[in-house]
């Protein structure tokens, strides 16, 4: 069932959401060669419990409780080919490497979700680009959020465009709604039901179906490769990455469906 937030609801979540962004900021100054996944994470509890906020992610079980084992961390720090939920562990990181800092917070009863990918040092120019193309289809995605578009928009403007600068989107994982559970309905795909966006006009299968009304939250969060779009579990059972080793590259914000259109939560005021 997807939930429609008060406006007093959604108050709250841009409370929390703006906490989480300035906790983001903080975590991407601290990316560097040499620091390890580990600390990011310690650092990221330290500054969520200070805050007077809770982790989102720590001790999660999934939507039913389907994982065989609680997520050990707060913070998801998924580098290179990993694109989402690798577990903070003591990989050192080295120059030339991109990582995802994916963090949730809860704060008033209600969560908010975030994630960037920001590079160790130097990188190279190629990888730059995918970089700046997944964090413009994000851009593009939330665009398409209003009251009377569908979810099926919003997957569509963001395969059409990150297809049409040459990268891939992965078509097996999607954001989703959230409020007093960090992951509720709908799921919101970064894809349609086609190989490659040819045309404008599309038929929206499930999900993309539902129209979007005011009081919605979702986290619409692209996942983009500079290879090809099919995955494969990590050894820690908890992440994903790439299947052919290629880069991969995550960028999220919780936003909320307004009578106007879109305000995205996970912003610094």
């Amino acid at each position: 069932m997807i939930t429609i937030k008060n406006p007093r609801e959604i108050e709250i979540m841009a409370e929390g959401g703006n906490i989480l962004a300035k906790i983001i900021k903080e975590l991407e100054k601290n990316v560097k060669p040499e620091i390890t996944t580990k600390e990011l994470d310690r650092l990221a509890e330290s500054l969520i419990l200070n805050s007077g906020g809770q982790c989102s992610f720590k001790g999660y079980r999934g939507t039913r409780g389907e994982l065989e084992k609680p997520f050990p961390a707060c913070l998801c720090t998924s580098v290179n080919e990993e694109i989402v939920h690798a577990i903070p562990s003591s990989r050192i990181l080295k120059k030339g490497d991109i990582i995802s800092l994916d963090l949730g917070i809860q704060w008033k009863g209600f969560h908010t979700d975030m994630a960037v990918t920001v590079p160790a040092g130097e990188i190279k120019p190629e990888v730059k680009r995918l970089i700046d193309v997944t964090r413009k289809s994000l851009e593009i995605g939330i665009e398409k959020i209003k009251p009377g578009n569908f979810i099926g928009d919003i997957s569509k403007a963001i395969q059409k465009f990150v297809e049409g600068q040459g990268f891939n989107v992965v078509r097996e994982l999607c954001g989703h709604g959230i409020g007093k559970k960090i992951h509720e309905e709908p799921e919101i795909l970064n894809s349609v039901s086609l190989d490659k966006i040819t045309v404008d006009r599309v038929s929206y299968a499930g999900a993309g179906r539902i129209e979007l009304k005011e009081g919605m939250v979702l986290c619409i969060e692209p996942m983009v490769t500079a290879g090809d779009w099919h995955i494969k579990k990590s050894k820690d059972d908890f992440g994903f990455e790439t299947e052919d080793g290629s880069l991969s590259c995550h960028f999220e914000h919780t936003v909320a469906v307004t009578r106007e259109g879109y305000l995205i939560l996970t912003i610094l005021e």
